[in-house]
């Protein structure tokens, strides 16, 4: 990968490689889950214990190779239950993201059925350079051995099935047939494919479960394989949910990482992007151009050109567009979030509107209140953060900053340009703004020969306008309002 990061912690749907192995182990609901560790330990653990606290890690020493990593993860579960652990035991590659639950559940089951010492995952490719190759026993079928590339014969690179490192081992067979594994390979590995062949000397059936989907058991190796294996992951799921009843418009521009939840006829717009936990309910319209992360939407709500994460937005809700919903954002239902907003750590009630140009951070709105444009909570005073609360059926003028800790009362109103320090109580209207004086002539005076100057002039001369002052010290009570 050419990375600091340890390969199974790169990630596509939202998941780390290594967390798809595991979501894929955990499908088949073991009695046991390990993750055998070795390079980036410390990294690799810490997200072993993040996705799944209940598996257990087991870290390989410094002999090379799959057949060391099954004999000590092998070894370490027979610790963990106090005795030599018995049944099927699953060994699957962690750096194979489109290997599901279902096919893992697939190789079990002809396991059992047919009574195997060793059921090996195998697929057919058109190139098979760099894999181990599938011997076959003529006659019956049965598997004769797993050769790797390097020791493969010329005879045997020919042959186009191979292995996918996915298998399903008798327990007493894996950990006497590790037992006799060497390292005598062009590799000086521990190969665990070398199980096969003494299964196989002692008789024991070995046999192979064909998967007709090549992509799903594909390794990845470096970030071109990243890429195409991830393109392929999001098309599934995109395909998933638009057989569920999800309308995606442009499959091209649409990514949705497969922990996201979404309900029939939700419609995704071009340039949609869902990660995480994001959820979205009945009859939403996301983006076009909208990215949400672990975000919940209400039924019917509609989001565009937002970018959000951490928020609930309700139903029948208006957000966007250029909208931004940073974490602790809840908006209720049939409130809107509009234009140029940013919210963060925001409760805004149902009902309630931040129609454009403004910044709520740190506050509680109640319902059917009105933000004016251009308003500001003011909620940081450089040391700590500060909480606005602004009560239900409220009007708050365009271009407020509101200082906090500062309450405006249910029903209160503010005027336009006011700068809001102390509370305002319910049903009272607060001002604070300097009283308008008008200079008369003053662009005549001081921008003679302008085109501002030439305009006055001739409007003077128009309204017969001599040099006359006007004041006005009223303050109208629903001045500055915006919608």
């Amino acid at each position: 990968m050419k990375s600091a990061r340890p390969k199974v912690l790169h990630a596509v749907g939202g998941r780390t490689l290594l967390g798809h192995a595991m979501a894929a182990g955990r499908a088949l609901a073991p009695q046991h889950l390990a993750v055998v560790v070795r390079h980036g330990r410390d990294l690799v653990a810490a997200e072993v214990e993040r996705v799944d606290p209940q598996a257990l890690v087991v870290d390989q020493d410094d002999v090379p190779g799959t057949g060391r990593a099954a004999q000590v993860g092998l070894a370490a579960l027979d610790a963990h239950v106090g005795g030599e652990l018995t049944g099927a035991v699953v060994v699957t590659a962690s750096d194979v993201p489109l290997l599901d639950g279902a096919t893992l559940g697939q190789l079990v089951a002809a396991h059992h059925a047919d009574g195997n010492a060793v059921t090996v995952l195998t697929t057919v490719v058109e190139d098979a350079t760099g894999y181990g190759r599938i011997v076959r026993e003529d006659g019956t079928g049965d598997v004769l051995a797993i050769v790797e590339h390097k020791d493969a014969t010329d005879e045997q690179r020919q042959v186009r099935e191979i292995n996918t490192s996915i298998f399903v081992f008798d327990a007493d067979v894996l950990r006497r047939g590790l037992a006799s594994v060497t390292q005598d390979n062009a590799q000086g590995e521990m190969y665990l494919t070398d199980v096969v062949a003494f299964a196989r000397a002692e008789g024991r059936p070995v046999r192979a479960v064909i998967t007709d989907d090549p992509t799903s058991v594909e390794g990845t190796n470096d970030r071109l394989a990243l890429s195409v294996l991830g393109a392929e992951l999001n098309r599934r799921t995109l395909e998933r949910w638009m057989l569920e009843g999800v309308t995606v418009v442009d499959p091209g521009s649409t990514w949705v990482d497969v922990d996201v939840e979404l309900a029939p006829d939700v419609t995704l717009l071009p340039g949609t992007q869902l990660h995480g936990a994001t959820k979205v309910e009945g009859g939403a319209t996301i983006g076009p151009d909208t990215t949400l992360t672990d975000v919940e939407v209400g039924a019917g709500a509609t989001v565009v050109r937002t970018h959000g994460s951490l928020s609930v937005i309700g139903a029948g809700a208006s957000v966007g567009p250029f909208a931004y919903l940073r974490p602790g954002t809840v908006l209720g239902d049939k409130g809107k979030i509009g234009t140029f907003v940013e919210t963060k750590n925001a409760e805004i009630g149902a009902g309630s509107k931040v129609p454009h140009l403004s910044y709520i951070g740190d506050a509680t709105i109640g319902e059917g209140s009105n933000i004016g444009a251009a308003t500001v909570t003011l909620n940081y005073d450089g040391v700590n953060k500060h909480r606005t609360t602004i009560g239900s059926h409220a009007k708050v003028g365009g271009d407020n900053m509101l200082v906090a800790p500062v309450t405006v009362g249910d029903g209160a109103y503010t005027a336009a340009g006011s700068v809001i320090t102390r509370d305002v109580p319910a049903g009272a209207l607060g001002v604070s703004r300097a009283q308008q004086r008008n200079v008369e002539g003053w662009v005549e005076r001081k921008r003679p020969g302008t085109a501002a100057a030439d305009a006055a002039a001739a409007a003077r001369r128009a309204e017969g306008q001599h040099n006359s002052t006007t004041t006005d010290d009223g303050v109208a009570p629903t001045e500055g309002s915006s919608n």
